[in-house]
């Protein structure tokens, strides 16, 4: 059996039991389809509702994938799921704008969810940066590079985390970043070293690329995490001899919701300049 995505959306439509279709994937994203692109569908059906489409939950071919839930299910995605339905399209809401709500909600963390997971994540990231810089010196080029690239994954969660939004799937990076930029961040420079970082496993951009993300995780908050790294950070930074051995960025200016403070003050901003990559 193979689905048409047109007839099954006028079914689904049709469908009582049925108060939401949400479209994701590339034929949520403008520009993204390819003559290979099918069609990313959730079901949503009330939470008391029977319906044959139940059935379907799981349904994938060349043209169209299904997800079949229920409402109180699709207002806890697991994470992997976040940015998908993020930057999700809704085609049918009959759920007195619930289903509106939850999609809108899932571009933005909480403050404190973001905090606790940027922690974290900053400390994976300085590991993997550490573990690469460390086997270089060493004469371990093979493990400094495949630590450089682990150490992207981490840099970019990261990098989300503190603007509050998940982090895109790879194949929509780069949409992401020219339609919605990070902060502070210019966005073809960014991708540029991250292209390098993973393609060379080098030092020397790696440390560049980490004087600005140290600024602006202490900006953050995040200066309990990095201390805790004592002289390793030395390791890490740029030469001192390197323009970007001083490097700031800037933040704007946010509210905290109760964060621990970065020590510019609730809705405060600070700039902090710093050289290209």
């Amino acid at each position: 059996m193979t689905l048409d995505f047109a007839a099954f959306v006028a079914d689904a439509t049709a469908d009582p039991a049925v108060v939401g279709l949400v479209l994701k994937g590339s034929r949520a994203h403008d520009g993204m389809t390819t003559r290979h692109s099918d069609h990313d569908l959730y079901v949503i059906l009330a939470d008391d509702a029977a319906s044959e489409l139940a059935a379907l939950d799981g349904y994938r071919s060349a043209r169209l994938d299904v997800v079949v839930t229920t409402l109180e299910r699709f207002r806890r995605p697991a994470d992997w799921e976040r940015y998908a339905i993020a930057r999700s399209r809704v085609l049918v809401d009959r759920s007195n704008g619930e289903v509106t709500r939850i999609v809108a909600a899932m571009g933005r963390l909480g403050a404190e969810e973001a905090f606790r997971s940027g922690a974290a994540l900053l400390d994976a990231y300085a590991n993997s940066l550490y573990r690469s810089v460390k086997n270089h010196r060493d004469g371990n080029p093979l493990a400094g590079h495949l630590d450089a690239a682990a150490s992207v994954g981490f840099l970019l969660d990261l990098l989300f985390a503190l603007d509050r939004r998940p982090r895109p799937y790879n194949k929509y990076l780069a949409w992401e970043l020219d339609r919605f930029p990070l902060p502070g961040w210019e966005s073809a420079a960014l991708l540029d070293t991250v292209a390098r970082i993973t393609a060379t496993g080098e030092v020397a951009p790696q440390q560049r690329l980490f004087a600005r993300v140290e600024a602006a995780a202490r900006a953050a908050g995040h200066a309990a995490v990095l201390d805790a790294w004592g002289e390793d950070l030395l390791l890490m930074r740029p030469h001192p001899d390197s323009p970007a051995h001083q490097c700031r960025v800037a933040v704007p200016a946010r509210p905290r919701h109760g964060c621990p403070s970065s020590g510019n003050g609730p809705g405060t901003s600070a700039e902090y300049p710093c050289p290209p990559f």
